[in-house]
């Protein structure tokens, strides 16, 4: 089988103004700058969730979270069970022959049945709950009893003091140098997520800044070097022209007050939105408008900017078509083929882009944008009420549109009830976890 070898590399609440080429005047990223000036730099891409396990299933499946059977984050119990068994992208190209490999965090499922053998990957190095300590890979939270979590394959392993975004980084490397064409490898680092650590040579880097802005500053300089170093691997195989990079982070960034690490009960400002109201766990832009990267040098053009509004699920519809492989009507898969839009700048029509979490509804259309109940961030309340704003002249959200709109506040609050239709049928119709 010939074919695009495919990399996605996906971070962990990395905020949308955290990268040099989305804004960024603290945050050196060269690497990363870089690959967006080969490719196209998406800046209206969005997560399908606020935070993680439901944005993983998304990207994995090509299904919003309520369809694909993953709508919260999910445990770290060894017996937490995940995403229901359905195919995944690396089912799918597996099946087609492509060998495909998972170095970092799954977050999809602890228990064996869960972990990513059992979802198409041929390989994994890294963990399978939410969160490790970046050199014990131990999981400490609250009053649950410590977790190691480090894994080859279904064999647990210990790696004691080193720098897990490095361990991520050297297996994808050593991947890539030793596995013939066509191949998938997924890098979902889990940084920027806390417990906030960095090497002390990447500390000294952004010295100049405030404590919580230089660990997030040093944390995402660590991947952005990993990202050189797989873009190097590439280019030193001759596989870089052929080879399809992804790159983009599952939700916005954390104001949560573990973050801190000085018993801070305040919100934690260390990750960047870029201005964007909200943070993880919110439907405000914060939550959950991300970096979106793709490079393709065979196929795509360089240097190229689009604000078209697309998701994380339409990875996996746009990858296959890249590869030759077809999706068919009864794989009812929600994502839309982006091929065309970063080719040829052709959008895929206007979409009606929708969201749900722990209550909270969101929909857009165009320029517009319909909030419901929304959430400034994880662990607060939920707002009673109903918040029409114009992105694209108001992409902060700080005005609310509604009284001015009222027949455009009526179509989309119909699109949200149609949603939250869709979000029970799915519901009613959900697997058991696998």
């Amino acid at each position: 089988m010939t074919g695009p070898n495919v990399v996605i590399i996906y971070t962990d609440d990395l905020g949308w103004g955290d990268l040099g080429c989305f804004g960024s005047t603290e945050v050196e990223t060269p690497h990363l700058d870089a690959l967006a000036a080969r490719g196209v730099r998406l800046t209206n891409w969005y997560s399908n969730s606020p935070v993680c396990s439901p944005s993983r299933a998304a990207l994995l499946t090509g299904r919003h979270p309520a369809h694909a059977g993953v709508e919260s984050i999910l445990g770290a119990a060894r017996t937490v069970s995940g995403l229901p068994a359905q195919p995944t992208l690396a089912s799918r190209l597996a099946d087609a022959g492509w060998t495909t490999a998972i170095f970092g965090k799954w977050h999809l499922g602890v228990a064996p049945e869960s972990a990513p053998l059992r979802h198409g990957f041929g390989h994994h190095l890294g963990f399978r709950a939410g969160c490790v300590d970046y050199y014990s890979h131990i999981m400490y939270w609250g009053g649950q009893h410590p977790l190691h979590d480090l894994w080859d394959d279904d064999t647990e392993i210990w790696r004691n003091g080193e720098y897990l975004t490095d361990v991520i980084t050297d297996a994808a490397v050593e991947f890539i140098d030793a596995t013939p064409d066509p191949f998938f490898c997924y890098v979902p680092y889990n940084a920027p997520h806390y417990p906030m650590h960095a090497p002390a040579e990447a500390m000294a880097k952004f010295a100049h800044l405030p404590w919580e802005r230089q660990v997030m500053a040093a944390m995402i300089a660590k991947v952005d070097d990993g990202v050189g170093r797989i873009v190097e691997a590439l280019r030193r195989t001759g596989r870089l022209d052929d080879t399809i990079i992804v790159f983009s982070s599952d939700n916005g960034p954390s104001a949560e007050e573990r973050n801190w690490l000085g018993g801070e009960e305040i919100a934690y400002p260390g990750g960047s939105t870029g201005g964007l109201r909200g943070h993880k766990g919110s439907l405000f832009e914060g939550g959950i408008r991300v970096p979106g990267i793709w490079s393709w040098p065979a196929r795509l053009p360089r240097g190229v900017v689009s604000d078209e509004p697309a998701m994380m699920m339409d990875v996996l519809p746009t990858v296959l078509a890249a590869a030759g492989l077809s999706v068919a009507v009864e794989d009812e898969v929600d994502g839309v083929d982006l091929m065309p839009l970063l080719a040829d700048g052709r959008a895929p029509g206007e979409r009606m882009l929708t969201w749900e979490y722990e209550g909270q509804l969101a929909v857009r259309r165009g320029r517009w944008k319909l909030v419901i109940d929304p959430s400034d961030r994880l662990g607060r309340p939920r707002q009673p009420g109903r918040l029409l704003f114009d992105l694209e002249t108001d992409p902060a959200e700080t005005t609310d549109r509604s009284a001015a709109r009222p027949e455009l506040m009526a179509e989309l609050a119909a699109a949200a009830a149609a949603w939250a239709d869709d979000l029970e049928r799915w519901r009613s119709a959900a697997i058991p976890a696998g």
